[in-house]
């Protein structure tokens, strides 16, 4: 299909060149706290220092963004996106992103090895997060250190699951393999049986995030899997919960800035680009979203530190699967989920 349409933020820079004004950047990432902390953080910053008017589109997540990429063979309308690994690798291997160079973005070269190959050449790793287990702390009797805690017998009918389409839900199912003697790939059978055991447990599935979290807010159910920057967000709030990185481990979410192949403003992108990167942007960004970052050598306070991946030891301690592979496999495994773990809900 060949997308046509100009996206809102497009039209306006269009409208902002012709009168005359700075140069624009159109950056899309998300709306919500994020958009509110990236704009005080990160944009406002950046167009002090350069001079450079940023549009904000909140448009779309990344599994949308990388559509409409696709769509319009890298010409979607934004100059910088923020998405996965995942999409960074997909978007690379079809020729659909920029390959980034330490020339161009210097501050690559800061990012941890360990992280940053997992994002490939497309991928600038801004953002680390880790699957977490966030819990009630009004309602259990201690802080669980374990992913097993979950299949306590106090937890049955009180715990919730993402549906197979919401990544967290393949992610849980490879730490239960590993947990339980298989591994993240080749033998995932512990993983499934495993979350059939914990589909025994929950009271059903939920694709959103933003919906799974009602559920803890309610108090019907005490504990689930959760990305730990929104459950640190949910803690900000003054709910009574937490969270933990259990001792089995955890798999990261890689989030990454991206620059479409065909992005009209490339240099200002680049610039945005390194500019995140930078120490001083990391340590602001980590400290106002209270998120991990791929670089080691930031210096924040030790209560995030505790809680954040800032440290290669923090890095090499997750647990990291070839995303190109888990990718070849994820329809099968959707199938497989249908029939051994969301049937044992039933």
């Amino acid at each position: 299909m060949r997308y046509t349409a100009l996206c809102a933020p497009a039209i306006v820079s269009m409208v902002l060149a012709a009168n005359g004004h700075a140069e624009t950047l159109i950056v899309n990432s998300y709306g919500g706290p994020y958009e509110t902390i990236i704009r005080e953080r990160i944009i406002e910053p950046f167009e002090s220092r350069f001079g450079i008017k940023v549009i904000y589109d909140a448009v779309g997540s990344a599994s949308q963004d990388y559509a409409k990429i696709k769509a319009t063979n890298g010409r979607p309308g934004f100059d910088v996106v923020v998405m996965t690994a995942s999409q960074s690798l997909e978007g690379c291997k079809e020729g659909l992103l920029e390959e980034f160079s330490p020339e161009e973005v210097p501050n690559l070269e800061h990012l941890s090895s360990v992280i940053a190959g997992v994002a490939g050449p497309c991928g600038a790793v801004h953002e680390v997060q880790y699957l977490s287990l966030l819990y009630r702390t009004d309602k259990l009797a201690g802080r669980p250190n374990s992913w097993n805690a979950l299949l306590d017998d106090g937890l049955k009918g009180k715990i919730i699951l993402p549906t197979f389409q919401n990544v967290m839900a393949a992610y849980l199912m490879e730490i239960f393999s590993v947990a339980h003697g298989g591994d993240l790939l080749e033998n995932v059978d512990p993983g499934f049986a495993a979350m059939a055991k914990l589909a025994g447990q929950s009271i059903g599935f939920e694709q959103s995030s933003s919906v799974m979290e009602t559920y803890l807010k309610g108090g019907d159910v005490w504990a689930m899997p959760f990305w730990n920057g929104r459950a640190q967000l949910l803690v900000d709030s003054g709910l009574p919960v937490d969270y933990v990185l259990p001792k089995e481990g955890s798999i990261p979410l890689v989030a990454t800035l991206n620059v479409p192949k065909h992005a009209a403003n490339r240099d200002a992108a680049l610039k945005f680009v390194n500019f995140f990167l930078e120490k001083s942007s990391q340590e602001a960004w980590v400290t106002g979203y209270k998120v991990g970052s791929g670089r080691i050598d930031i210096e924040v306070p030790a209560d995030i530190r505790a809680k954040q991946i800032t440290t290669e030891a923090d890095l090499k301690a997750l647990l990291l699967p070839d995303l190109a592979a888990v990718a070849t496999r994820l329809s099968a495994w959707g199938e497989r989920w249908e029939r051994d773990v969301v049937a044992a809900a039933k």
